[in-house]
């Protein structure tokens, strides 16, 4: 094991100062960081702890929108009364990730900074329009996926919370990867409170992205039938082992009609 410097603040401000000093890597549930650092795929000198600094934990609602925040773990997202009143989709979203170590040691904020491309968040994130708040502003969900583990965030820039409006209703359905949990397809399909309707894809592709052509369907008419009509082109997906890209495009418009199936 080569050398690695641990910190753990207890402020935001001291995280962010380490982070820009030292350039090191910032510590929420370390599912997958620890994991990279095992392979080498990630050596960072410092790793700055972020577990007790309580400005980042708490879940609450806030008028017409729900904020969790960033060191929220997946399992207290799945257990919120908050959450299932408010959203009950991201409960039921978070209760499906990975296994119950990883549920109880990952958080929210860490598998937005990390953006695999087969994690569930950032299809509930993109699917709602939420906001990410940071230390250092907010960033729509449009503009901070940035690509295959790429985030508009800067180095020394940590996430705070997740900010969800309370959509109409919404529903997550994902095809998962036996081993692993992560999503091999998962369509989050969320109804706003105007009305329109927003579908994200993750697993598919090498970031996630917004599913048009089942949106302008499901506008027309919010059915499974209508959903599951929608041929989704092959261009631009993953093909790996575990499916090809055909495969994943024919899933994305039968997990987008089993999303519709549990709203209804």
């Amino acid at each position: 094991m080569y050398a690695v410097e641990y910190q753990q603040p207890t402020n935001l401000a001291d995280a962010a100062s380490i982070l820009a000093s030292t350039g090191g890597r910032a510590l929420a549930g370390g599912q997958s960081l620890v994991a990279a650092m095992k392979l080498r795929l990630s050596q960072p000198g410092t790793l700055v702890d972020l577990s007790l600094i309580p400005d980042l934990k708490g879940i609450r609602r806030n008028g017409d929108r729900l904020v969790i925040g960033a060191m929220a773990k997946h399992a207290e997202v799945a257990s919120s009364d908050v959450v299932k009143a408010a959203l009950p989709a991201l409960a039921g979203l978070a209760e499906g990730i990975g296994d119950r170590q990883v549920r109880n040691m990952g958080t929210i904020g860490g598998s937005l900074a990390n953006n695999d491309p087969a994690a569930d968040w950032p299809a509930a994130v993109l699917a709602c329009n939420a906001t990410i708040r940071t230390n250092q502003r907010a960033i729509g969900a449009g503009e901070f996926f940035k690509g295959m583990f790429e985030t508009a965030l800067a180095p020394d820039e940590i996430v705070t919370a997740v900010d969800f409006p309370v959509v109409q209703r919404a529903a997550y359905a994902k095809f998962p990867n036996p081993a692993s949990r992560f999503a091999l397809v998962g369509v989050f399909v969320a109804q706003m409170g105007d009305g329109s309707v927003r579908v994200a894809v993750t697993g598919a592709a090498p970031s996630v992205f917004r599913a048009t052509a089942i949106e302008d369907a499901l506008a027309k008419s919010f059915t499974p039938v209508a959903a599951k009509g929608v041929k989704v082109g092959a261009d631009g997906l993953n093909s790996d082992l575990h499916g090809s890209a055909e495969y994943r495009a024919h899933l994305i418009s039968v997990m987008a009609s089993r999303a519709v199936v549990a709203i209804a």
